[in-house]
């Protein structure tokens, strides 16, 4: 099932925002930082580092970074560096999905087929760790995922 609005209908609708260009190893949000933006990747890969610890490496147009930090009012919760040359429509996150219905609810379909895939990755660690004797590389792989899902692509 298709979700609600497509990636590529954001990007169209986005199309008047100024874009921003980072080059490989350049820093895009750093955590800990407010930057109050919201970024729509149009092009390029990143990878998203907290704590130290690489989470992953995310290239697909209509990746959402920033969101939560905007939604919840706090500062970013990770270090997005380009890996190639990236290229962002920028807009200020508050304001964009206060005045653009389709931007908040497409960033609402983001955020909710994040949770649901974390979901069924649970769901699926529950069951191997009944079935199993080794539960260390079940929960490895479970956390693995989880990171993987908790980032900024857009929804499948």
């Amino acid at each position: 099932m298709a979700p609600i609005l497509a990636p590529s209908a954001v990007l169209g609708r986005l199309a008047s925002l100024p874009l921003e260009t980072y080059q490989q190893g350049e820093l895009v949000l750093r955590g800990g930082g407010a930057t109050g933006k919201l970024l729509i990747m149009t092009e390029g890969a990143v990878e998203v580092v907290r704590g130290g610890i690489r989470i992953d490496e995310i290239a697909e147009a209509g990746a959402v970074f920033g969101e939560l930090a905007v939604l919840l009012d706090q500062p970013h919760s990770a270090d997005v560096r380009a890996l190639r040359t990236s290229t962002f429509y920028v807009a200020d996150g508050r304001t964009i999905l206060r005045v653009d219905p389709a931007v908040a609810l497409y960033v609402a379909v983001v955020l909710a087929q994040r949770l649901e895939t974390v979901n069924r990755h649970l769901v699926e660690a529950r069951v191997r760790l009944a079935q199993t004797d080794q539960p260390r590389q079940v929960l490895r792989e479970t956390l693995d995922n989880i990171g993987r899902t908790l980032q900024h692509g857009p929804p499948l």
